[in-house]
């Protein structure tokens, strides 16, 4: 006889509490990064750095990234789903990643461009200023990565990291141009660094896409020939069929199995599906079905298989 079985809830709990502290955190995040970005703008304007403005512009993303993410992360912690959204809207996370991703592209036409421009006829900045505002912008990105770091992050949250390197990066990168324009006065150098922020955004917003792409194509976050055969070694399995992993969102991972077994009572195969269920969650997968067939369930499935096939 075939058994059927599914994990407990206990994983979807924790979930649940993890999702919370996600949702909170980017709103922290995106809130933080729109003063960074108001006032590197203004002081880019008013200084005639493009370096800034392009660092501004960066902010600017990354805060409409981070208000994507909180709506998302938001809206599927209180929608509880249903028999047509089983898995509620966990999907949004990814699938708002994934246009954060997208939305660094134009971005970076942008910088590329007003850069090509100051190459063409550089423009006098006023360094001390834009020293002054890159430094308060390196500050903001820190504090950003302060309020991000510690424990797991989310998919969004890890999207936000890659973000606020790239910001930090490119706040660093403006600190130190303004400082060889201001000694060798050689005003290319914050067009130069322009481009190199271009090149760190376009770094973040590949990872972004790979990583969220990868969820919403079903791509499996672990190794299955591993999970297979590790599932192999509990005492009584014989066969591992039907192997599928996913992830729903970047913290709940998906899993179904079928194992046919060699097991003679009910309690053997109770201690069969025990010990693949901790297989299981020890490479990583939170909620997962586990198919039970014993011998003559095998064979009568063989026999099923070969007779259609006819």
């Amino acid at each position: 006889m075939a058994v059927h079985d599914h994990d407990s809830d206990e994983t979807n709990g924790a979930e649940g509490g993890s999702s919370g502290r996600s949702t909170k955190t980017l709103a922290v995040v995106a809130a933080i990064n729109f003063i960074g970005f108001v006032v590197e703008l203004a002081g880019g304007l008013l200084f005639g750095s493009v370096a800034l403005i392009s660092d501004a512009m960066h902010m600017l993303f990354d805060m409409i990234a981070y208000v994507m993410a909180f709506s998302a992360s938001y809206t599927a912690e209180r929608f509880e789903g249903g028999e047509r959204w089983s898995y509620g809207l966990h999907r949004l996370e990814p699938v708002a990643a994934f246009l954060n991703g997208i939305l660094l592209v134009p971005m970076v036409g942008y910088i590329l461009w007003e850069s090509y421009q100051r190459f063409l006829d550089p423009v006098s900045i006023n360094p001390t200023m834009t020293l002054i505002i890159a430094i308060g912008g390196l500050l903001v990105n820190l504090g950003s990565v302060y309020v991000l770091q510690g424990g797991d992050m989310s998919l969004n949250e890890r999207g936000a990291f890659y973000h606020l390197l790239g910001d930090a990066g490119g706040s660093i990168a403006v600190i130190i141009s303004t400082a060889v324009i201001a000694v060798f006065d050689v005003p290319i150098a914050d067009p130069i660094v322009a481009v190199l922020i271009a090149v760190l955004v376009l770094w973040s917003a590949g990872k972004v896409l790979w990583e969220s792409s990868s969820i919403l194509l079903a791509r499996s976050p672990t190794d299955t020939n591993q999970l297979r055969d590790e599932l192999l070694t509990i005492d009584g399995v014989e066969r591992v069929d039907d192997l599928h992993v996913w992830q729903v969102c970047s913290q709940l991972t998906v899993a179904t199995v079928r194992l046919s077994d060699a097991a003679e009572t009910f309690e053997d195969q109770q201690m069969i599906r025990r010990r693949a269920h901790e297989q299981l969650t020890r490479g990583g997968v939170d909620h997962a079905t586990v198919e039970l067939l014993g011998t003559a369930d095998v064979n009568a499935e063989s026999t099923t298989r070969t007779s259609h096939a006819h």
